[in-house]
């Protein structure tokens, strides 16, 4: 069961990193809001997968 929250928790670092990509070349302040709260959502989810643990994610 580890090796699959790993998958899960690598995932999600990625998918976050991928969103932050994405903000930093958004050209509305729309566009940026969405990716935001993507990252947020994102964020939440790879916090559950650590435990409540977020200092493990290093931004």
């Amino acid at each position: 069961m580890s090796d699959v929250r790993d998958l899960l928790i690598r995932g999600s670092e990625k998918v976050i990193g991928h969103y932050r990509l994405l903000l930093a070349s958004a050209k509305s302040e729309s566009e940026r809001q969405l990716y935001r709260s993507r990252i947020e959502r994102e964020q939440r989810l790879l916090d559950e997968l650590l435990g409540g643990f977020p200092d493990r994610y290093a931004a």
